[in-house]
């Protein structure tokens, strides 16, 4: 929608007000408020609130540790309690997920092993060459290839040329590479919003964004697929030093941070790279001729520049792993211990990045001295067994129990958790050796996150709030690339992120005004159908709703927002739904009152809380 009545200002500032400052809206505080020392919450009858009604308690449960309720969700966790319901989720594996597994079916190549994506969707230049063998020259010009603009954009002789060069990728079997993200960003969206293992995806989003690996470096488009399936996932509740050693061997981390290239400065690595990389282009030039001989020759140079490459000591992982993936910035950690741990991990590198990619450990590259790491000596002669005995001792230090401990609970209870709670999970942490699963629960049946304090303190991340969106609706979608590019839009593209600390976790990065209008964007184009690949069904979710639009705003108040909304929000609501200029729909549009009502609901400062 690029016209932006009144209505936006109106409801925008209220968004503002109430997310920037975390303004008890909800008949409840919110954190925040009450941390600064506001006023205590109240009751419609103006008694203290204490403690949240049971309904609230369902309502709080779901909110964290789903991607939000569909309709009936609250209901029927009443039902059964929810207690079982969170036993339930913490055990994925019990959980039967027929629908979500039948449409992940139609993506290919989140099933496919990085060596079959890597021939599938291969480089630019490969699909350049093996079209040049054809005939068929591309521009060279950034950005002129074979799909990269619009039809509507191009010549007839540039559309005829572009069919040839699909009909030649199709008889190849090969496909772009960039769609090779967009179906892993649709199966994240997917799993999100069918995915009955809720708190599964939950955790997978949690530990993807603490272990981020940036999809748009170089292999990692080809690795990243294999890092979420088989490193990430099955690990999200397991023990931490399994997930930390996991991740330490993935190829598409090795890549990311560059330990791939990492070596001893007295590693017995060959010298003058430019002759052995003449003789490689030599070789190359023969081309593909289904040569035994010719490919083991250059598959044997491929990995001999491997090693040319390599330029020393190179400490990216080394640092990142304790400060991000560990100890934390105050870990207790020195320069020197970043030096020695770059040490202990020089060999693990990556057999055959860019054809799919293989962890393997490389002596010749590995610095086999003695080392001192937080004040552990681990001893000279130990191979690959020096990075693994790293991994045990960040696994297990209390400063790491402390950092996983907080952020888990900046996840579940609050920006700016009690101490206590963070206190007691480390605890936990420590005597179960790092039992995620075991954390994760202690947070969860803590007083601190059944507080009124923690109830609707957070404020929904991009992702969150339009997945939570399609979900309380009961929406269908198939989570295709204009569903993301309105995640992308709001600053959170999935699995882009380039730095290595992740997205943030608090309020202060999705809290904007720029932001904030998008997700009203958002709303208002979800309720009226403007997003292809999704559909809301009003007509179904309104049966026997009265017509007037009070009954209308009161129903979708009470499914969307459980009732908590805030005199404020009502008011400008209804002065909205007034207002002259909304009555005017965009050109070849015909928005419904419900539409416009559903979609300045989801936009409201309180569906952005959670």
């Amino acid at each position: 929608m690029n016209k932006q009545p009144s209505i936006f200002v109106r409801v925008c500032s209220i968004l503002l007000t109430s997310a920037l400052g975390f303004s008890s809206a909800t008949g409840l505080t919110q954190g925040s408020a009450a941390q600064k020392g506001k006023a205590a919450p109240k009751s419609p009858a103006g008694k203290k609130v204490t403690a949240l009604t049971e309904e609230q308690k369902v309502i709080h449960l779901l909110d964290r540790i789903t991607f939000g309720p569909r309709p009936g969700d609250v209901k029927r966790v009443l039902q059964m309690g929810w207690e079982k319901y969170l036993d339930e989720q913490l055990h994925p594996e019990r959980i039967a997920d027929q629908v979500v597994e039948q449409k992940l079916r139609a993506i290919p190549s989140i099933h496919m092993t990085s060596e079959q994506l890597a021939a599938t969707y291969p480089p630019p230049q490969v699909i350049r060459r093996a079209l040049e063998e054809r005939g068929i020259k591309l521009p060279d010009q950034p950005g002129s290839g074979a799909l990269s603009q619009p039809p509507e954009k191009v010549t007839a002789e540039e559309l005829a040329r572009r069919r040839q060069v699909q009909r030649v990728l199709q008889e190849l079997g090969y496909k772009p590479p960039q769609q090779l993200i967009q179906e892993l960003q649709q199966a994240k969206l997917l799993r999100a919003v069918y995915s009955e293992r809720q708190l599964q995806e939950v955790m997978t989003d949690f530990w993807m964004n603490h272990f981020n690996v940036f999809a748009g470096k170089g292999a990692d488009r080809w690795l990243i697929t294999a890092y979420e399936r088989d490193v990430i996932r099955p690990r999200v509740l397991g023990k931490f030093e399994d997930l930390l050693r996991a991740t330490a061997q993935s190829p598409a981390m090795l890549f990311y941070l560059d330990n791939w290239l990492s070596a001893s400065p007295n590693a017995r690595i060959a010298a003058r790279p430019f002759r052995l990389g003449e003789r490689f282009r030599r070789l190359n030039q023969v081309g593909r001729q289904n040569n035994p001989r010719v490919e083991q020759q250059r598959e044997q140079m491929l990995r001999q520049l491997q090693q040319r490459r390599v330029r020393g000591l190179n400490e990216n992982y080394a640092r990142e792993i304790m400060e991000l993936h560990t100890l934390g910035v105050d870990g207790g950690y020195t320069q020197k211990d970043v030096q020695e741990v770059a040490r202990c991990f020089t060999g693990w590198t990556i057999r055959n990045p860019r054809g799919g990619g293989e962890f393997y450990f490389n002596p010749a590259m590995h610095d086999d001295g003695e080392k001192i790491v937080l004040g552990r000596k681990i001893p000279a002669g130990g191979g690959i067994k020096d990075g693994e005995m790293v991994i045990k001792i960040l696994a297990h230090h209390p400063s790491t129990a402390r950092f996983i401990a907080t952020k888990l609970a900046r996840k579940f209870v609050s920006d700016n958790p009690p101490p206590s709670v963070i206190e007691r999970a480390a605890k936990v942490f420590l005597q179960t050796e790092g039992d995620i699963r075991a954390v994760v629960r202690s947070i969860l049946t803590s007083p601190e996150f059944w507080s009124v304090e923690s109830y609707r303190a957070k404020i929904k991340t991009p992702f969150e709030m339009t997945v939570s969106a399609v979900r309380a609706l009961g929406a269908d979608t198939n989570g295709g690339p204009p569903f993301h590019r309105w995640i992308a839009q709001m600053g959170e593209p999935l699995f882009m992120c380039e730095p290595p600390t992740g997205y943030d976790d608090t309020a202060e990065r999705w809290v904007n005004t720029g932001a904030l209008l998008a997700r009203m964007n958002f709303a208002l184009a979800l309720a009226a159908n403007r997003i292809p690949g999704t559909r809301v069904h009003l007509d179904k979710l309104t049966q026997g709703v009265g017509e007037r639009a009070e009954q209308v705003t009161d129903y979708f108040i009470k499914l969307l927002l459980h009732g908590n909304i805030s005199p404020q929000t009502r008011a400008a609501l209804d002065q909205s739904l007034r207002d002259p200029q909304l009555a005017q729909p965009e050109a070849g549009e015909k928005q419904t009152d419900v539409a416009k009502i559903v979609g300045l609901i989801l936009g409201s400062p309180e569906f952005q809380r959670q």
